[in-house]
């Protein structure tokens, strides 16, 4: 796990957000590239890390998992044109990619098998998905939905991405230890920490913050971007 975060934390940044999609909302028997284009505006996934920016417009590099949705069907419509132009599920996902954040450094992995959701996985789901984990207009009624109606697989997408938003949590996050009277902790310093180390860690700490401003190793990160 640590070097594959490294290899999305160059120019100096070392940490990630993680985002996940479960489950990833698609519709039955829709294609990938149909069901990406229904999203051209703003991703299907949401931030877990606990930081107050939602919605991300930009990010530096990332790499993106998705489980349970790999059909590739062509279509007409004129929106799915450009995802249709590739043939594999992954080449698909990385133009949707590429098309969301031009210049990132991205990876993508499309997995044919869904995320099963049998007992003892807790039902939390809405009544809007089938067995399947796909959407659909209208819920099932209990006649209809069966004996085992629970939801017995998803598709799932996840994702780690280091954007420019983390520049806010570092930065809060160092100004919450300077804010805190540290001294009055005993507990803290008699674990060894001295003044001093503590000083120069909220120093590094706004230093790593400020690798995640936007044009921040701009150079750098576009290397990365066309060596992908």
């Amino acid at each position: 796990m640590v070097h594959f975060a490294d290899s999305l934390t160059f120019c100096g940044r070392k940490v990630v957000a993680a985002w996940a999609s479960l489950p990833f909302p698609a519709l039955p028997g829709s294609s990938l590239p149909a069901t990406l284009s229904a999203h051209q505006q703003d991703v299907p996934w949401k931030l877990l890390s606990s930081w107050r920016e939602h919605k991300v417009s930009c990010c530096f590099a990332q790499s993106v998992v998705l489980r349970g949705v790999c059909k590739a069907r062509p279509s007409s419509s004129p929106g799915q044109q450009l995802l249709h132009s590739h043939e594999s599920p992954e080449q698909v996902l990385q133009q949707y990619l590429h098309t969301l954040f031009p210049g990132a450094f991205s990876t993508a992995h499309v997995l044919q098998q869904p995320c099963h959701t049998r007992p003892p996985f807790p039902q939390f789901f809405s009544p809007l998905l089938t067995r399947q984990g796909f959407l659909q207009d209208k819920a099932l009624g209990p006649s209809s939905a069966g004996p085992n109606r629970g939801v017995q697989s998803i598709p799932v997408l996840a994702a780690l991405q280091a954007s420019p938003g983390l520049q806010q949590l570092l930065s809060g996050l160092c100004q919450d230890l300077q804010a805190r009277p540290v001294r009055r902790c005993s507990s803290f310093f008699t674990a060894g920490v001295e003044q001093d180390d503590f000083q120069e860690a909220l120093e590094e700490l706004r230093t790593l913050s400020q690798c995640y401003e936007t044009g921040f190793g701009a150079d750098e990160s576009e290397d990365e971007a066309d060596s992908d």
